[in-house]
């Protein structure tokens, strides 16, 4: 027989007919099926036997599994939840793959059963992240079609019974330290949402949010710590001593024969088909695996000095690489810290290209980009450009930061909506302090265009999942609504660069148009209708085209551009609006459609006075723009211009308050 397919259960009288009736379809037919049921009191039992399934006595989940596999007499098991649903040819693509690609254990990607949009997309986020982390972490989402070897499971000791959450990436985690692991590619298992409508979509990320931090960092979560309920009767939570030996499993910290001798393995564990070499392969690596990260501090030499007295910190300084506003930001603040501290910059694309030509220690990591059309966010597309390139991206990105770290040792990580340095902030327990104007989105009340609230809800979504809980948020902005968490924000002016501050503004008789993606063709074609002159930064060209002259990015000739300028036609980006405003030039606002970061910036600019905000260029509204910029001048006459030192200030007190010492 080659598959044994098990199933624990627990009044599931509701969804387990659905799960069995769709592996009865299957072409596949060397199969049996192994129900562990834990004393259900509704028909649970009844339909396995109606359906000819083997019934043995279960428990929480880990021991419902270990029982099936006491008695499978497959090659391999394949773990499922009694709500899931098979989907065609799924038994016959399992298996093909799984030998095919020679695996020890492995995982299916998930499909929602829901046919919401939302829903949708957040399975497959979850299938993003299992394939982008499979050769950092294994990892895996709940046991959505968990697959493994028989003698593998044996020779691991099975599920660990102990643990009352995460067993199932604990067991992915031991048994891929034996032999490969892979997410599978082709086959996919219908879902259930129904955990997702009882508990809501927050309390349920930020459920399993915690531990798969804890994962990544080899703690292991109890039920108890996420009040997880099983529907079963109350879980004790476990004492610290045997979560502490948890976590040390986990990392499979085990001495010469103490597994061995635990689990009393022997060769007749083994199948008898298995050759020597391999037998012998795979109890070895059990044997003799040690964690592949050390966490620990290395000893301080005889005649170091002592770090904690050491006023210089070493700082790990992680920019988003997308567009040119956080290089430019993030270059001003570096500047100064360099002045005290040792910074390390890892940053992708173009800002990885900017931060590399003006300092040391600059680093290129992978990145996120967003997929524009027309001066339109295009969700699917961006979605699936980050399925396809971040799985190395987080490789890479992963590797360089973290290899990085372990040299350094680094005191604090400084985020300008940079995410693998959040993600390895938590990784390496260091703290992080988040330095951006992205995150007035989630820290302020703000107002904003209530036709935008689907943005809205969206960027906050995402917002959210860049940067995990750092120790301070600090925000720059050029408006100010109230601090949601003023015990953990702070919110200063616009980080403005120190050659625009130096500049002696002129009314010119251009007008600077700044885009930060070169796909909108059509604002083009429409300025050319428009009697101005149009100087024109972001499609990386120099070109006369009429009455539009293009320029390749150079901050000589745009602080000059700027300096003379009439008034500036921009998207939503955030630093171009900071510095039009700190310059008295009058804003027209164009924000890409469907980012909401500058669809608020935009509707600030509108609402404090300083310009226009529009989803569209014509003749009638440039006109009209043109016209009132007198009336916008003298409002922006009447903002008082800073320089940087407040937030400047807030960054080293922050630096001294929360860097780690060593």
């Amino acid at each position: 027989m080659k598959l044994s397919i098990i199933i624990p259960t627990y009044n599931e009288e509701k969804y387990l007919p659905r799960l069995l009736k769709s592996i009865k379809s299957q072409n596949f037919d060397s199969y049996e099926i192994i129900v562990a049921d834990n004393d259900s009191n509704d028909d649970t039992v009844k339909i396995a036997e109606d359906y000819n399934c083997k019934i043995v006595q279960g428990g929480l989940p880990a021991v419902g599994r270990n029982n099936g596999a006491k008695i499978a007499k497959g090659e391999i098991l394949l773990f499922l939840d009694s709500d899931l649903r098979l989907t065609p040819n799924y038994l016959e693509d399992l298996v093909a793959e799984f030998e095919g690609e020679l695996l020890g254990i492995g995982i299916t990607q998930m499909t929602p059963m829901s046919k919401k949009h939302k829903d949708k997309f957040l399975h497959d986020m979850a299938n993003w992240f299992m394939i982008a982390a499979e050769n950092i972490k294994p990892h895996g989402a709940g046991c959505y079609g968990i697959v493994s070897k028989r003698y593998l499971h044996e020779i691991a000791g099975g599920f660990d019974e102990r643990l009352t959450f995460g067993e199932d990436t604990d067991y992915i985690e031991r048994l891929s330290k034996l032999e490969e692991f892979k997410v599978l590619r082709k086959p996919k298992i219908c879902v259930s949402t129904r955990r997702l409508e009882e508990e809501g979509l927050y309390s349920l990320l930020k459920t399993y949010g915690k531990s798969t931090i804890n994962d990544f960092r080899g703690k292991r979560t109890s039920a108890e710590e996420l009040n997880y309920k099983f529907g079963h009767d109350p879980i004790t939570a476990l004492e610290k001593n045997d979560l502490d030996q948890i976590a040390e499993k986990s990392k499979m910290n085990i001495g010469k024969g103490t597994f061995h001798q635990k689990h009393n393995l022997k060769q007749k564990h083994l199948p008898s088909n298995l050759s020597e070499d391999k037998k012998f392969r795979s109890i070895s690596k059990l044997k003799h695996n040690t964690p592949k990260h050390d966490y620990s501090s290395p000893p301080i030499k005889k005649g170091s000095k002592n770090l904690k007295n050491n006023k210089r910190k070493r700082i790990f300084y992680s920019v988003c690489g997308e567009g040119m506003g956080h290089a430019i930001r993030s270059s001003v603040i570096i500047e100064e810290l360099i002045k005290h501290h040792d910074v390390y910059i890892f940053s992708s694309d173009r800002a990885y290209k900017y931060l590399n030509n003006k300092f040391d220690n600059v680093f290129e990591i992978g990145g996120f980009n967003t997929v524009y059309e027309n001066n339109a966010v295009k969700n699917k597309a961006t979605f699936l450009k980050a399925v396809k390139a971040n799985p190395t991206n987080l490789k890479e990105g992963y590797d360089v930061l973290y290899k990085e770290s372990q040299i350094v040792k680094p005191n604090l990580i400084i985020s300008d909506f940079e995410n693998y340095a959040s993600m390895l902030s938590k990784l390496i327990n260091v703290p992080m302090i988040s330095l951006d104007n992205i995150h007035m989105i989630t820290q302020t009340d703000y107002d904003y265009p209530k036709n935008h609230e689907m943005d809205m809800l969206v960027a906050k979504a995402v917002v959210k999942a860049y940067i995990i809980r750092p120790e301070k948020h600090i925000l720059t902005s050029f408006f100010f609504p109230p601090l949601r968490h003023p015990e953990i924000t702070a919110i200063y002016p616009p980080v403005i660069r120190e050659d625009i501050m130096k500049l002696k503004p002129e009314n010119g008789d251009h007008i600077v148009v700044y885009q930060t993606s070169d796909s909108n063709i059509e604002l083009m074609e429409n300025l050319k209708k428009v009697k101005e002159n149009f100087i024109v930064y972001g499609f990386n060209k120099d070109l006369v085209d009429g009455n539009l002259t293009y320029r390749s990015f150079n901050e000589d000739a745009i602080y000059e551009d700027m300096r003379t300028a009439k008034a500036i036609l921009t998207n939503g980006g955030f630093t171009m609006i900071s510095e039009a405003i700190y310059l008295k030039k009058p804003v027209y606002s164009i924000p890409a459609n469907g980012n909401f970061e500058q669809i608020l910036n935009g509707f600030y600019v509108k609402k404090l006075g300083y310009g226009e905000f529009h989803n569209k260029l014509n003749n009638k509204l440039i006109r009209k723009f043109i016209k009132n910029i007198p009336k916008y001048r003298e409002n922006l006459d009447k903002v008082k211009n800073t320089d940087n030192s407040a937030i400047l200030n807030e960054v080293e007190r922050d630096i001294q308050k929360f860097s780690k010492d060593y």
